[in-house]
C-alpha cells in the first residue's frame, strides 16, 4: 500500500434533528468531498467530535464513510478510545472495513511521562491488525515527543506516519531530520492548516485540516500549487484560508462549530451541535456566519449575504461589528426609511 499523502479532510459529522446520525447527509457530503479533490478522508478526528459519540456510533461513521467512499480516497480512520483494550478493538473492526490506516492519539485526560506514552503506543502496535499514525495533539493529550516517535518508528513497521497538530514547525523538522532518514516511508502530516505550505516546505507529506470540509477544493489548490513548485502562488492562498481559519476557530464558536456552520455555507445541512448552546451564542454565530459567507464568497465559491459585505479589517470583533451594522441599514432601507 502507498503512502498517505496530500490533503485528509477530518470529517463533520451531520446531524439530524433528533441529533442523530444524519447516514444521508454525511453520504453526500463524503462524495461531494471526493468529488472536489481531497486524497483521503479522516472519519471520527477531533473536528468529528469523536468524543461525543458512542463507540457504537463512531464504528458507524466510519462504515458509511468506507462504503460511500468504495475505495476511491484512501481512508484514515480515528480510533483514539480510552484505554489500550478498546483502542484495539476498534482496529479490528475499522481494519474489517477495509479502511487504510487508523489515527491513534496519545491517552488523554491523565498527562502520562513519554515513558508512558511509548509502552501505550507499543501496545497498541504489537497487537494491531492494521497499520497504525501517530496523533500528537499536546492541547487535549499527553504530547508524544520525538525520542518516543524515533522509537516508535524503528521499533514498529506497523508504525507508518503522524499527525502532529501542535503547528510547530521546529518541532516537525526535529520529527521529520530524526525519523525519515531511516524511515522514509514514514508520513509526516500538519494537523494545523494555518501553516501549511510552510510545513510542506520543510518535508511534510500533507495535512489533516478541518477547513478542508469547508473549501476542499482550495486546499487541494494550495498542495498542488506547492507540489507544481508555485509557491508564491500557494502562500498567497496561505493567507486568504488564514482570515477564514481564524474566524472558524475563534469564540463565539467552541471548536468545531465554526467549521460546522461555514461548511452548512455550501450547501449542506449539518444540524446543531451535540454540545448544549445558549441563545446569546446561536445570535453570535449567525453574525460571524455572515462574515464567514463574505469570505467565500470572496473565494468566488458562495453568494454574498443579502446584507452585502463591509470592507473586513483583519479584527474579528471589528469585523463582526460592521457586518451588524451592514445588516442593519440593509434592513432600513428595505423598509423605505432611510
Amino acid at each position: 500500500m502507498g503512502k498517505l499523502e496530500g490533503i485528509f479532510t477530518p470529517l463533520l459529522v451531520p446531524l439530524d434533528e433528533t441529533s442523530q446520525i444524519n447516514e444521508a447527509e454525511l453520504r453526500r457530503f463524503v462524495s461531494w468531498l471526493i468529488e472536489k479533490g481531497v486524497h483521503g478522508l479522516y472519519p471520527n478526528g477531533s473536528t468529528g467530535e469523536f468524543t461525543r459519540f458512542t463507540p457504537a456510533e463512531r464504528r458507524r461513521i466510519v462504515h458509511i464513510v468506507a462504503e460511500e467512499t468504495a475505495g476511491r480516497v484512501p481512508i484514515l480512520a480515528g480510533a483514539a478510545e480510552a484505554n489500550v483494550k478498546e483502542t484495539l478493538f476498534a482496529c479490528q473492526a475499522y481494519a474489517d472495513m477495509g479502511v487504510r490506516a487508523v489515527a491513534i492519539v496519545a491517552p488523554y485526560y491523565y498527562k502520562l511521562a513519554p515513558e508512558s506514552v511509548y509502552a501505550y503506543f507499543a501496545e497498541i502496535a504489537r497487537n494491531s491488525p492494521i497499520d497504525l499514525t501517530l496523533y500528537n495533539i499536546p492541547a487535549f493529550a499527553s504530547p508524544i515527543d520525538v525520542t518516543t516517535i524515533r522509537r516508535l518508528a524503528d521499533g514498529f513497521p506497523r508504525v507508518i506516519g503522524i499527525k502532529d497538530s501542535s503547528g510547530d514547525l521546529a518541532f516537525m523538522m526535529r520529527m521529520i531530520a530524526g525519523i525519515r532518514p531511516n524511515r522514509p516511508d514514514f508520513t509526516f502530516l500538519t494537523g494545523w492548516e494555518a501553516v501549511l505550505i510552510p510545513m510542506l516546505m520543510i518535508g511534510c507529506d500533507g495535512g489533516t485540516h478541518a477547513s478542508s470540509n469547508v473549501v476542499p477544493e482550495i486546499t487541494r489548490k494550495m498542495y498542488d500549487m506547492y507540489r507544481a513548485g508555485d509557491t508564491a502562488g500557494a502562500m498567497q492562498w496561505q493567507y486568504r484560508i488564514l482570515e477564514l481559519f481564524d474566524v472558524m476557530l475563534n469564540l463565539p464558536f467552541e471548536f468545531p462549530d465554526g467549521f460546522r456552520a461555514a461548511a452548512a455555507l455550501r450547501g449542506f445541512h449539518f444540524g446543531h451541535t451535540r454540545l448544549p448552546q445558549t441563545s446569546v451564542q446561536h445570535s453570535e454565530h449567525k453574525v460571524l456566519s455572515n462574515v464567514m459567507q463574505c469570505i467565500l464568497a470572496d473565494f468566488e465559491l458562495v453568494n454574498p449575504p443579502a446584507s452585502g459585505c463591509p470592507v473586513r479589517t483583519g479584527d474579528i470583533g471589528q469585523d463582526k461589528l460592521e457586518q451588524i451594522v451592514y445588516k442593519v441599514v440593509h434592513e432600513i432601507k428595505n423598509r423605505g426609511l432611510f
